[in-house]
């Protein structure tokens, strides 16, 4: 049994890495507000806002851990963190992000591509997330002499996913598969997407970081063509009617965006300078022990958290409402047939 302490707990990821050590029998603490939900049964939760420059003081001063893992966002918190716990910690993990990449025109680049500048200040905006991970990462490096892993996750999918990107194809095909209507797709045929089921990560991270993996890896799966997703979402979700397909040109007539945020295509990229953000290479992390479950498994779990959610429900962060999806396939069909692709 190891000891390990999460940084997080209560928050999608970090709720996950705490059940996955769990369910490989270590002893887990989790530092968090508690805001965010409850942390996994059978792990103790320590209350402590990271704001706070005593926040680690809520922790036993005697303590010590096999394993400390952080998914923090903020600059400020991993500083604060590396500086109260570096030396009570045999292993450190860090979840970064490969928003971190300065460029995401480059199919297939690797870890040692270029960074944004890492920013300064100790709280990022949702703007600077990625110079805000840059950061973080250079906090954990310097702090811990390089004795870490900084795990850069792609697009982390699966049940529980709060972003509603991956989830909109497979909700969406079970709500027309009821409803008997078309759905509609982009003209995206060959473009890779790229993931990481949330439940592969979490047990690698818990692993790799126990087992004493260090180094700056790219923690994702392989990229698999857009339309291999859409086959297989509307797979799982039982739909056999038709997809209409629309160019760029059709959708950015009808105020339809890309990849995420309200009235968008998830998961869809038009933008060249966008083109490889879903096509990294995940080849060191693959040998560092990575494995990834087959796409249809990863699917019938974001359909799962879909039918919890509400498969129905008003679109906020990805997607299109059902309604305003249908009223603009009867203008699309004015402009260009309708067909199974």
């Amino acid at each position: 049994m190891a000891s390990i302490l999460v940084l997080g707990g209560t928050s999608w990821l970090g709720g996950a890495v705490a059940a996955q050590a769990l369910a490989s029998g270590h002893e887990v603490t989790c530092l968090a507000r508690g805001e965010s939900g409850s942390v996994p049964e059978g792990t103790r939760l320590v209350r402590a806002d990271r704001s706070d420059p005593m926040a680690y003081a809520a922790l036993p001063s005697s303590a010590h851990w096999d394993l400390v893992v952080d998914v923090a966002r903020q600059p400020g918190h991993v500083r604060g963190a590396v500086r109260s716990l570096a030396s009570r910690a045999m292993h450190w993990v860090f979840v970064s992000s490969c928003s971190v990449y300065g460029r995401h025109d480059e199919p297939g680049a690797d870890e040692s591509a270029a960074l944004l500048p890492a920013l300064e200040a100790d709280t990022a905006t949702p703007e600077q997330y990625g110079e805000g991970k840059v950061a973080c990462e250079r906090a954990v490096l310097e702090g811990r002499n390089r004795d870490a892993l900084i795990a850069r996750s792609g697009l982390i999918v699966g049940h529980g996913d709060p972003s509603e990107r991956f989830g909109y194809w497979p909700g969406r095909f079970a709500e027309a598969a009821r409803d008997g209507g078309p759905v509609l797709v982009p003209q995206a045929g060959e473009q890779p997407v790229q993931w990481v089921d949330v439940v592969d990560l979490a047990a690698w991270l818990v692993a790799a970081g126990l087992s004493g993996t260090t180094g700056v890896l790219n923690a994702i799966g392989s990229p698999v063509p857009f339309r291999e997703v859409i086959d297989s979402a509307a797979r799982v979700a039982g739909f056999t009617g038709d997809m209409v397909q629309a160019d760029a040109a059709s959708l950015g007539r009808h105020g339809v965006q890309e990849f995420m945020g309200p009235r968008s295509l998830p998961l869809w990229l038009q933008d060249p300078h966008w083109q490889a953000f879903m096509d990294r290479s995940g080849a060191a992390a693959a040998r560092a022990g990575l494995t990834t479950r087959p796409l249809g498994a990863t699917v019938a779990d974001a359909l799962a958290w879909e039918t919890e959610l509400g498969t129905g429900r008003s679109r906020v962060r990805a997607g299109l409402d059902r309604a305003d999806e249908l009223a603009i396939l009867s203008t699309l069909s004015v402009e260009r047939p309708a067909g199974r692709r």
